[in-house]
């Protein structure tokens, strides 16, 4: 498998535990830090048509309950992608790409089996 991209925040304990399982599975990767490396909208497309956009929208995150309610209101792809592009926190976390393939979020035996 080649270098996989995984997409975070350094401060998310669901991203450190990611990407401290694929250290420790010595799986070659690369860290983009949204708020360091910031995020485009030529990113979030592209995996946007790999996914679901609503996958990719966390809704349950501090940053949509902190959203307004007309942000929060008849909210589609076009929309979630302004405000993931505004406030990147609203990206479900973490985002892996490998070889053209995404997965969103982190649990160990779903990396187990992405990797294998």
């Amino acid at each position: 498998m080649s270098n996989s991209v995984i997409y975070g925040i350094k401060n998310c304990d669901t991203v450190r535990k990611a990407r401290k399982w694929l250290e420790a599975e010595n799986q070659p990767f690369t860290f983009h830090d949204f708020r360091e490396d910031g995020i485009t909208a030529d990113i979030i497309n592209q995996w946007f048509e790999l996914s679901d956009w609503e996958l990719l929208f966390n809704k349950r995150s501090t940053s949509f309950r902190n959203l307004t309610d007309d942000q929060k209101a008849d909210i589609d792809q076009k929309k979630a992608l302004e405000l993931m592009l505004e406030f990147p926190t609203l990206i479900k976390r973490p985002v892996l790409i490998t070889n053209n393939k995404i997965l969103i979020g982190f649990k160990a035996a779903d990396y187990q089996a992405w990797f294998n």
